[in-house]
């Protein structure tokens, strides 16, 4: 360590603190407050494959592709580039790096946190018979001697001074991949793509044909980020990498060479996107810690999938951006209990909603002043860090110069609301016609009962209304009629005639639900089901207002009969994005009625919706169909499977019969996923039994997801209770060798997502009690999973009677499991009160709609 040139600082000793990724070192004098100190430090280590900071690793290639100079020789080690045997394929092997988030102190001594930033001058050794990519362009290479050596020589490479960056943004690769030949186009000043002199990509030779079109999608969305930033990225090159083998979930993001799966560079914009903005928002500018990850990640999120859809309408999404990420917020956060406490759900969850927020911004402040603040965050700020409340100060005041925000109101009071709170609001409009108003609420979003959050009246959001009228239906404007400035209620005006509805939160502008009075209910029910009415809104909202009746009606917020008549629409409805709520929401109501006498007659409504649309898909099968459109027939079709659908069964059957008849079934599976579950649920006692065989003695050479794919369907399909006791007795009472318990426990789960199935367990486990009792005396686990699958499940005062009588049956003798039937009994008690409520209202309605229409019944089983 030293001050300066001339005076070394003494050290008085240097320590390893143990377990801890810290190097201490102790100096005999203080050190000068303003002072700059400079430390030196010796350092070697090990590479490892697949390890977390530097690794190593290896793909094959054909010898007749092989690299331009046909030299294969190595020096990593003495059988390096050698080859299979024979069959003209050699091995390579490469050598990279990946230090997100902290893991640049694995390789080097440093200060491993974003915060820190600084320059890095960089020397790396390689073989002449490889090449190195690193963060900066090389500035020339020397040649290392190495006397008698037979290996390949070695030689340094001496790299350009990096900008300032942060540790986890460095990264180099030693490979022999070779460049993907480019052709630059008319429209490229010298070369230039957005300001870099280079961009280059990079792949194994048999690769580049799948890679070729990478380097114009790379110019494209450089273009698109740079115009949207207002600024260039101040790097002279950008190396793109289309690593064979590379393992991590996520590419490695390092400034100026970004290393992706081959898998993902043959996605669509959006992945390619997300990694770009991540040279702006990441690189360049970063995080100052981990907590604001999130708003780094949500922006990217935003923008990439923005600039997706911009480019070619993300066909990847099938349009449901950002339906993908806002129903599985909507289901997460109405939970008792969100996220179960596991952390990297939350983190993930706490990113997407984030996003949705920025979503949200963007409609109501405007989509210019959205990017004029982005870029005033970002310009401000070239190689240094940031905070997330940062991002929300420049749109503060970019929405208060242009007059889209109050001057009281600040974008940072608005995103707390959202952000720190792992819950959403649901709005509900009551309107009082007469006087053209109407009162709007806002609480708690809750769907699992009971709903008991602690301090839930205390949880407000900022909440902007915006309100489109049947009057004057215009869906492109989407600035806030009124906010609700986290307070309990507020009251709309200037409202339409007492004849025209109106939708609040078209489009899902903001994450969150909306619940109307019955009468504005039934009047958007009736527009829906004319044709001009229904196309004249648009699909997104269209699928809110399908969800949203669903899932309030679940929750216990509307009636279930307003909630059936949303759907009426839906026989004649054909957008995908229209229907993709709708089987999630058919599986939870009926899983959820599924031991009730209603439930027969639930599946015939289903019947009679899906089967039109179905066969008019089927039909119309076109040689180039839309993805969109495959994937709704497939879900229509795996859908009418599981309720009997003859021709679906039949085709099954026949292909598994193909497997039964094989000369030597173990040799694999040939039949498709699709058609397992079918078979077992409707077919043959013989069918399930072969399936259970080549459970029993599934060879080890076998892929193994296979046979616990099977497994699951032979569990969770049946509807006879003999499949599953037979399943019961040879795993539970005899003991089966074949069956470990991580198999039982798969078991146990599976019989838990349907009544056949946990009502079968239950009933097996009144029987056999005392044998199983023995059985798992010293198995807790599968215990307590067996207690939970066989009691949790019921929903009606008969199941509830079932297991409060084993409960005192046999008190004192659940053990490990005394707290699962307890909360199992307790659970099905508040699932008594809503089926009491909810299934007398569903079978009014389902007994007046199957009067007049219903699927024939010829075309099913059961």
């Amino acid at each position: 360590a030293s001050a300066s040139a001339s005076a070394a600082l003494r050290i008085r000793r240097v320590d390893r603190v143990p377990k801890k990724p810290l190097l201490v070192i102790y100096l005999h004098e203080d050190l000068t407050v303003g002072r700059s100190y400079e430390a030196r430090l010796h350092f070697d280590g090990s590479i490892w494959e697949n390890t977390e900071g530097i690794f190593e690793g290896k793909y094959k290639q054909r010898a007749s592709v092989a690299g331009d100079d046909g030299d294969d020789t190595s020096a990593w080690d003495d059988d390096a580039g050698e080859s299979d045997g024979g069959a003209g394929v050699q091995e390579h092997k490469y050598v990279g790096t990946y230090f997100r988030p902290h893991n640049a102190r694995r390789v080097f001594p440093c200060f491993d946190e974003p915060a820190y930033k600084a320059p890095f001058q960089v020397a790396i050794v390689r073989p002449a018979t490889h090449h190195v990519l690193f963060n900066t362009e090389r500035l020339r290479t020397e040649e290392l001697s190495r006397p008698g050596s037979p290996a390949a020589p070695l030689v340094v490479d001496l790299f350009e001074r990096t900008p300032p960056m942060s540790t986890f943004t460095f990264g180099f690769l030693v490979s022999d991949l070779t460049q993907v030949s480019q052709v630059p186009a008319n429209d490229e000043p010298e070369g230039r793509i957005a300001g870099l002199k280079q961009v280059r990509v990079w792949a194994r030779p048999d690769f580049h044909a799948s890679v070729a079109a990478v380097r114009d999608r790379v110019k494209l969305i450089l273009g698109k980020l740079e115009a949207y930033w207002g600024v260039a990225l101040p790097l002279d090159k950008l190396d793109i990498v289309a690593l064979p083998g590379f393992s991590y979930v996520k590419p490695a993001d390092n400034w100026g060479l970004i290393v992706f799966k081959e898998s993902e560079l043959q996605q669509g914009y959006y992945s390619l996107a997300q990694e770009l903005i991540y040279q702006w928002l990441g690189s360049w500018i970063t995080p100052h810690w981990w907590s604001d990850a999130h708003v780094n990640k949500a922006i990217a999120g935003f923008l990439s999938a923005a600039t997706a859809i911009e480019i070619d309408g993300a066909p990847a999404f099938e349009g449901k951006w950002p339906m993908t990420i806002l129903y599985s917020i909507y289901y997460e956060f109405s939970k008792r209990y969100p996220h179960s406490r596991i952390t990297a759900m939350k983190q993930e969850t706490t990113c997407s909603k984030t996003e949705l927020v920025l979503r949200m911004l963007n409609l109501t402040l405007g989509g210019d002043t959205f990017r004029q603040g982005l870029q005033k965050f970002i310009q401000n700020r070239e190689y240094r860090t940031f905070y997330g409340d940062d991002v929300w100060e420049a749109l503060t005041k970019q929405a208060h110069l242009d007059g889209r925000l109050c001057e009281s109101v600040t974008v940072n009071e608005v995103v707390d609301s959202w952000t720190t709170k792992d819950r959403i609001p649901m709005v509900r409009v009551v309107r009082a016609y007469d006087q053209g108003t109407a009162t709007v609420t806002q609480r708690l979003y809750l769907r699992e009962r009971p709903h008991d959050v602690p301090e839930q009246d205390k949880m407000l959001w900022w909440i902007p209304l915006v309100v489109v009228r049947q009057d004057a239906l215009d869906f492109t404007n989407t600035s806030a009629t009124k906010w609700m400035k986290q307070v309990r209620q507020v009251e709309i005006e200037d409202l339409p005639a007492a004849d025209q509805f109106i939708i609040v939160n078209p489009e899902e502008i903001g994450p969150f639900p909306v619940n109307y009075d019955e009468r504005n209910w039934n009047m958007l029910a009736s527009h829906l089901q004319t044709d001009e009415g229904r196309h004249r809104i648009p699909p997104y909202t269209r699928a809110k207002l399908l969800h949203d009746a669903w899932n309030l009606a679940y929750a216990g917020d509307l009636n279930f009969a307003t909630a059936f008549n949303m759907t009426l629409f839906m026989l004649h409805e054909r957008n995908h994005l229209v229907w993709n709520p709708v089987f999630t929401l058919i599986d939870h109501i009926g899983r959820h009625i599924d031991m009730s006498a209603v439930h027969k007659k639930f599946e015939t409504y289903v019947r009679t919706l899906l089967t039109p649309l179905y066969e008019e898909l089927a039909g119309g099968q076109a040689e180039h169909e839309k993805t969109s459109e495959a994937n709704l027939r497939s879900l229509a079709k795996n859908f009418l499977c599981r309720a009997g659908y003859k021709p679906c069964i039949e085709e099954a059957r026949r292909a598994f019969r193909k497997w039964m008849e094989s000369a030597d079934p173990e040799m694999g599976n040939p039949v498709a996923n699709q058609y397992i579950c079918p078979v077992f649920k409707w077919g043959t006692r013989e069918e399930w039994e072969f399936g259970l065989q080549r459970v029993i003695n599934f060879p080890e050479e076998r892929v193994k997801s296979e046979r616990t794919y099977l497994l699951k369907t032979l569990a969770g399909c049946p509807s006879q209770p003999a499949k599953i006791v037979r399943l019961l007795t040879i795993t539970v009472l005899e003991n089966n060798g074949n069956f470990t318990d991580n198999d039982i426990s798969l078991i146990f789960k599976m019989l838990s997502g349907g009544s056949t199935g946990y009502t079968t367990l239950f009933n097996f486990l009144k029987d056999h009690w005392d044998t199983i009792k023995l059985r798992f005396k010293d198995r807790e686990s599968l215990w307590d999973n067996m207690i939970n699958s066989a009691t949790g499940l019921f929903t009606t005062q008969e199941g509830y009677d079932l297991v409060s009588r084993l409960y005192v049956q046999h008190q004192g003798e659940f053990g490990t499991a005394e707290h699962i039937i307890e909360k199992s009994l307790k659970n099905i008690k508040e699932e008594t009160k809503w089926s009491d409520e909810n299934l007398p209202v569903i079978e009014q309605w389902l007994d007046t709609f199957l009067a007049t229409n219903g699927a024939a019944d010829q075309k099913f089983y059961g």
